[in-house]
């Protein structure tokens, strides 16, 4: 059964089975591995000392299993971050791209649909980027990742690759909507659950660092098909952007590996009973809520520049110039995080990307308008970063896995709704004044809900968390 300690963890009181690997570990094995680790028993830190007793014995039981002794550092270890950033890379940052693909679907091959008809094959994609992640985070907890990440690789090149032979709405929305993004999907949503098993004390440092292969990947596809196009067609674009994704992928292929021993934790694929943890339930919301305004600018920050007056020739550099600026909050993010704890950081961060929201259709010049790219690229990237680092507070380590997954789901709807609905506001008003409205009241909402979940756990207003 599942009951909740005084601070809104969740404790876990089932047997924990030992679940066989795709490679074939037995559990026996796996547990004979296990015991020859450290099993000295250390309270954790940034942890309310009123709680230590119960997180104490906690780790106690994961010391037996291994889970204390974190490399934190090391060739090996490093090797892995190299690995989940450019996993990042074809995958968020290559979704992190369609403002273009958009702006140029808009004018060229599917120009007698709407905007907000179009913006449904990238909020497809982005949406299918975190809906398949309960289902990679509950594999990657039982021991299978090697093979669906490389038959997700597989599927990333074909879906690309095919996108160049896409001539009506319904193509694009199958290959580039459901096939880049479940690929993408799949390459992304077990990178946390890996980074998990190498660091622990400087895990926000290798997730800042694997989010910055995001931001390289969003500023180099972007340019790169926007400089192609011109030169060698659509088609062919295409076909030498997945030549590029091979490349890419092949070294996460290589270097990214599980070094915990599985388990097989009971409740399913998706565990309902995390839910009666109110602060993991109200989190999953926030989440929700800030995906559906998030992706607002980055997607119409190209066209809303082209409505105001900017030529055509630099709008499409403003997408590149959010996704580069990111890298920087990406990385303080990593830093900040492990100082003073990861709601603490991006509670703040993303109210003032809200902020910047309501103030970008307000932007008429180019001056003006990459001052809000890199701003809002820098909040972006922190909260994108960074807001599944509060999770691995809120449940046992065992379970990482399927709980980011549950949440990365569930935000997936948030993404899927978000943008239909700004370009159905944008239709229906003539101008982004009221789509700015929109995204920025969202996200000051769901910043509300993050310092509620900071609440639960700590019962006060503020704290390490």
């Amino acid at each position: 059964m599942t009951s909740l300690s005084p601070d809104n963890r969740v404790e876990d009181a089932h047997p924990v089975e030992k679940a066989p690997t795709e490679e074939g570990t037995s559990a026996n094995e796996s547990e004979g591995t296990a015991n020859t680790t450290n099993t000295t028993a250390v309270v954790p830190e940034k942890v309310p000392s009123a709680y230590n007793e119960q997180i104490v014995a906690n780790t106690a039981k994961e010391a037996g299993e291994g889970e204390l002794d974190f490399p934190d550092g090391g060739t090996r270890a490093w090797l892995v971050v190299l690995g989940t950033a450019l996993s990042s890379t074809a995958s968020f940052g290559y979704v992190n791209s369609w403002g273009v693909f958009q702006s140029y679907y808009e004018q060229t091959l599917l120009r007698t649909y709407s905007a907000s008809t179009i913006a449904w094959i990238g909020s497809v994609q982005y949406m299918m980027v975190f809906l398949p992640a309960v289902l990679s985070g509950r594999l990657f907890d039982i021991g299978w990742f090697k093979i669906p990440y490389f038959a997700a690789s597989v599927l990333c090149v074909v879906a690309t690759i095919l996108v160049a032979e896409c001539t009506q709405f319904w193509h694009f929305l199958l290959c580039q909507g459901f096939g880049v993004g479940l690929a993408c999907g799949m390459l992304y949503g077990p990178t946390v659950g890996v980074i998990g098993h190498w660091f622990k004390r400087r895990r926000g440092l290798a997730m800042g660092l694997t989010a910055v292969g995001s931001s390289a990947g969003g500023t180099f596809f972007p340019i790169a098909a926007r400089k192609l196009i011109p030169l060698v067609g659509f088609p062919w674009t295409l076909r030498i952007l997945g030549f590029i994704l091979i490349f890419v992928l092949a070294i996460p292929n290589i270097t990214l590996a599980r070094r915990l021993p599985p388990k097989n934790l009971q409740g399913g694929i998706f565990n309902p009973r995390a839910f009666k943890n109110l602060a993991f339930t109200v989190y999953a919301l926030a989440s929700v809520m800030t995906y559906l305004g998030l992706y607002t600018v980055l997607t119409y920050i190209d066209i809303s520049a082209v409505q105001v007056g900017v030529s055509e020739d630099f709008s499409f550099y403003l997408v590149s110039i959010a996704n580069a600026s990111s890298a920087l909050g990406r990385i303080v993010a990593g830093l900040m995080v492990d100082k003073i704890g990861a709601v603490n950081y991006i509670a703040p961060m993303t109210f003032f990307a809200g902020i910047l929201t309501y103030a970008w259709p307000f932007a008429k010049s180019e001056g003006s308008l990459i001052v809000i790219a890199v701003i809002y690229g820098i909040m972006n990237g922190t909260f994108v970063s960074s807001f599944l680092f509060p999770l691995f507070e809120l449940g046992p380590l065992a379970d990482i896995g399927r709980r980011t997954g549950m949440v990365m789901t569930l935000s997936a709807f948030g993404v899927l709704c978000g943008l239909p609905i700004s370009g159905a506001i944008n239709r229906q008003t003539g101008g982004f004044e009221a789509v700015g409205l929109y995204g920025g009241s969202v996200i000051v909402v769901a910043v509300g809900l993050m310092v509620l979940t900071r609440w639960l756990v700590l019962r006060r207003w503020w704290g390490r968390f």
